[in-house]
């Protein structure tokens, strides 16, 4: 019953950022409409348009209330801080995005950083929701208050640097010229968020329609760890394990699942079931793309523009550097500092050259040469927000992509 009342607190939370962006894209993109007063004619939109955009930013205000009540309630549930699994951290770095974001607008009063920004803490809450949401007990490495330490400092630092990516994106849409190259890459940037949508539309329909496969396989063959796992899938399986016995499996449009194996150079107990859902966020991505330029007959730049083209370039710009200036020192306190005391606490070594741990690093590479070009070169305007962007692609690339396909001793996330 617990849990479901912490759930049901975690879900108003995700509703009320729902309803701040919301009223955050409508203070944007409204009609202008006038009304008569007598023999004069004056415009209203101003006046509705700052109630709208004071409307989402008092949502968001409650929305992260709601969700710091939901990380207190799952800590004294759980008797940790609630940061050790997919689920916990991607909704707590979804709380973290929107946090920061309060305090941003609170400073520079741009609506349309909330219809981004808002949208991304959305969108990391819902993709939370596709792992498994119990409260589970900890494995022996993970009971340690540095690991708390160094992955709420993480989260608390991605968010700074979220909404400095965020910042950067609006300054590209607004001063890029849609007809150069640039205007390509910003627009496979656009698909790839698709894509992670697709996942998350994918997972939320197979689950409810109640889709499972099954398979056994045997892991760590001809060593003394040798064993059967079971992998579990909820998206139709297009990769399977190698050499795995099928225990049970739906069917999916009369066809028959498992067209190949998972390659031999990904190791790990998930490994097919992890690039499986890969490429089913790969195809889904896709075809919702393909249905935007069918429907909105533009592509995604273009539409995105017209909320945006009221906004100054340069101000975005920014704000996106000002947010990374602040986020950068916190992300190298959690994700290298604390993380390398929490990695000699918990196996004897600082440094292992982990997966997750080399990505660490060279996201805190790439953000030290952003503020090197920017202070020291005068990297500034599209080529410093290129760099904000890209620099919260390699975050994702190391929450989302290194988690689903690469094994390692974070693996257990």
């Amino acid at each position: 019953m617990q849990e479901v009342w912490m759930m049901n607190i975690l879900l108003a939370a995700f509703f009320l950022y729902l309803f701040s962006t919301v009223a955050f894209v409508v203070s944007i993109t409204g009609r202008k409409w006038k009304r008569r007063n007598g023999d004069r004619e004056q415009t209203a939109q101003g006046d509705f348009v700052a109630r709208l955009g004071t409307i989402g930013y008092g949502l968001a205000i409650l929305g992260v209330i709601c969700h710091a009540v939901f990380v207190v309630y799952r800590m004294v549930i759980a008797g940790h801080f609630p940061t050790s699994n997919m689920f916990e951290f991607m909704s707590f770095l979804g709380f973290c995005i929107a946090l920061a974001f309060l305090f941003i607008y609170g400073i520079y009063k741009i609506r349309v950083l909330g219809a981004f920004a808002m949208p991304l803490a959305l969108i990391l809450i819902a993709y939370a929701s596709v792992f498994p949401t119990e409260v589970q007990p900890l494995i022996p490495a993970l009971r340690s208050h540095w690991l708390y330490i160094h992955v709420t400092t993480v989260s608390i630092g991605e968010g700074v640097l979220a909404i400095g990516a965020v910042a950067g994106l609006i300054s590209l849409l607004r001063t890029v010229d849609r007809k150069s190259r640039s205007a390509f890459w910003l627009e496979m940037i656009l698909l790839v968020v698709t894509m992670l949508l697709a996942f998350i539309a994918l997972f939320f329909l197979f689950s409810s329609l109640g889709y499972e496969a099954e398979y056994a396989h045997v892991v760590d063959a001809g060593t003394a760890e040798e064993r059967v796992e079971i992998q579990a899938y909820v998206l139709p399986p297009l990769v399977i394990p190698a050499d795995s016995e099928t225990l049970s499996e739906d069917p999916f449009l009369g066809m028959d699942m498992g067209w190949f194996e998972a390659p031999a150079w990904m190791k790990g107990v998930n490994a097919a079931r992890k690039f499986n859902t890969v490429i089913w966020s790969v195809i889904g991505g896709l075809v919702l793309y393909g249905v935007w330029r069918l429907v909105f007959r533009r592509r995604m730049i273009d539409v995105l523009y017209r909320a945006v083209k009221g906004v100054d370039g340069e101000l975005a710009e920014e704000i996106s550097y000002r947010a990374i200036a602040i986020g950068y020192p916190i992300f190298t306190l959690g994700g290298l500092i604390f993380a390398m005391i929490w990695a000699h606490e918990a196996w004897g070594r600082f440094w292992g050259w982990d997966p997750k741990e080399v990505w660490a690093l060279i996201t805190w590479l790439f953000y030290s040469a952003y503020l090197h070009l920017r202070l020291s070169r005068g990297w500034q305007g599209e080529k410093a927000a290129w760099l904000a962007v890209g620099g919260f692609v390699i975050i994702m690339i190391n929450l989302v992509v290194i988690n689903l396909v690469v094994s390692g001793l974070h693996s257990y996330a």
